[in-house]
């Protein structure tokens, strides 16, 4: 009776022991095991943490983190710091492409480049899954989806620098562009016409025909430009770390029209073109500073600036213009600011070291 008794209890052990065993396995990431499918479908901020190698998700309506995913390799590989991404919508169909230097770039963009290697991660917006993972043979900066979404453009960031143009369905390479030093975001302009790469090692911007994939133009601007953000006012606007200015570019022309002093060096530059502003952001001092256009003047005037929180880097804005996301890198947050008053609505806690932002309809 005892030998029954103890044969049934080891029987009834082993089978609560399977149950906790196959419980767990659902709940933990196991390589080769396809994860539950996300469903984003509502407007959303989509936050890239560096050192935290995850992605942000709010809902915007909520101002809120509704999804925290981690961002792995397509052979369950954790990549590491990640830094922008871009977007590209097509009815229901949105695409990330996220760009992965493989080093913290958040204290500047000079120097430790040496036999780094990037990558690029696409991910379906809506579910939250990686689709591929492109590796590149020298560290990037972003992936910047073209206005068509039929190529994905990236910098290498080396002395003699180049950018790649990748197919956006195949992910095959289609071309390799020439451009200056050390290259870091490269962009398009408002209406696709012409590709920017900022050349952070000889002080240049490089203008590329998107079509033929040839050299328009190589812009001299201020001491190590990172990126040239786009304007929808017929310019782009492009910020010099270390000569701590912004250069503002007629995208027809490709003549530097202003130089903007800042007295600071610049984490990145946003242009609300429903507002008629220019936002600056200043990491050192964890504030955001705002130009106003003066249309008689033909200019840009210094208007003021706010606080959001220490290292702030990328700025997106709403539709309509309204609201802002700021991204935080040393405060691992995101404020959220009414552009009207320029006031702070809230601080979003994020992942470490936020840095690129987009937002999804």
């Amino acid at each position: 009776m005892l030998v029954a008794k103890r044969t049934a209890l080891a029987v009834a052990f082993s089978a609560i022991l399977l149950i906790v065993l196959i419980i767990s396995c659902r709940k933990q990431k196991i390589p080769g095991m396809s994860m539950e499918d996300k469903q984003i479908d509502y407007p959303a901020a989509y936050v890239v943490n560096g050192e935290s190698s995850t992605i942000s998700v709010i809902d915007l309506d909520k101002n809120t983190v509704t999804e925290t995913l981690e961002l792995m390799e397509t052979d369950n590989e954790m990549v590491m710091w990640p830094h922008h991404l871009s977007l590209y919508s097509i009815f229901d169909m949105h695409r990330l492409a996220i760009g992965v230097p493989g080093m913290d770039l958040s204290a500047g963009h000079s120097g430790g480049m040496n036999d780094m290697k990037g990558k690029v991660l696409i991910m379906d917006a809506v579910k939250g899954k990686i689709l591929k993972t492109v590796n590149l043979p020298v560290s990037n900066h972003n992936a910047m989806y073209s206005p068509n979404g039929r190529e994905i453009w990236v910098s290498q960031m080396e002395m003699n620098g180049k950018v790649l143009v990748y197919d956006g369905q195949t992910y095959a390479l289609k071309n390799t562009i020439a451009v200056g030093m050390e290259p870091a975001e490269v962009s398009f302009s408002a209406d696709g016409s012409k590709a920017y790469v900022a050349n952070g090692g000889d002080n240049t911007v490089s203008v590329i025909d998107p079509v033929n994939k040839t050299i328009i133009a190589t812009i001299p601007v201020g001491a190590e430009p990172v990126g040239a953000w786009v304007g929808y006012d017929g310019k782009m606007y492009v910020d010099n770390e270390e000569g701590k200015t912004i250069s503002v570019v007629d995208v027809s022309t490709n003549a530097v029209l202003q130089t903007l002093d800042l007295g600071f060096m610049p984490g990145s530059a946003a242009h609300n073109a429903a507002k008629k502003e220019l936002w600056v952001t200043d990491p050192d001092n964890g504030k955001v500073h705002y130009w106003s256009w003066d249309g008689s003047g033909n200019q840009w005037t210094h208007a003021g600036s706010f606080n959001t929180a220490a290292g702030a880097h990328a700025v997106a804005f709403t539709a309509d213009g309204n609201r802002a996301y700021v991204t935080n890198q040393m405060a691992a947050s995101v404020s959220v600011i009414n552009v009207n008053n320029h006031s702070k609505i809230k601080d979003i806690s994020v992942g470490k070291k936020p840095n690129g932002i987009v937002l999804k309809p």
